[in-house]
């Protein structure tokens, strides 16, 4: 009994065709970062930051959930790791929100 839970368990983890295409998409995203740097009206742009923020999400995701294993982990884990995420994301957040109305209340930024 105790094989056949490890055998389930064991055929659950990625093969290296996975982390084969895991990389690639990683290296797409990254290629795609990097040239938006370069590229004068995607930088000048106010879409510049969302997607470079939405960029490096995706990334941040990709790599916890295949690299670190997350996405094969137990639920316990899973809850353990993207609860404090989850709460420390938002007031993160919150303290931009609320340093940058300061900010602009200052007159600091023209």
């Amino acid at each position: 009994m105790a094989d056949h839970a490890h055998a389930e368990h064991h055929e659950e983890h990625p093969t290296w065709s996975t982390y084969w295409k895991v990389a690639l998409i990683l290296t797409i995203i990254t290629a795609v970062e990097v040239s938006a740097y370069y590229i004068p009206a995607w930088e000048n742009s106010w879409i510049y930051v969302p997607s470079m923020l939405i960029m490096s999400a995706v990334k941040f995701v990709i790599v916890v959930l295949y690299y670190m294993h997350l996405k094969y982990d137990h639920k316990l884990f899973k809850a353990l790791f993207t609860g404090p995420l989850i709460v420390a994301s938002l007031t993160l957040i919150g303290l931009m929100f609320l340093f940058s109305k300061l900010v602009l209340r200052l007159g600091i930024i023209n």
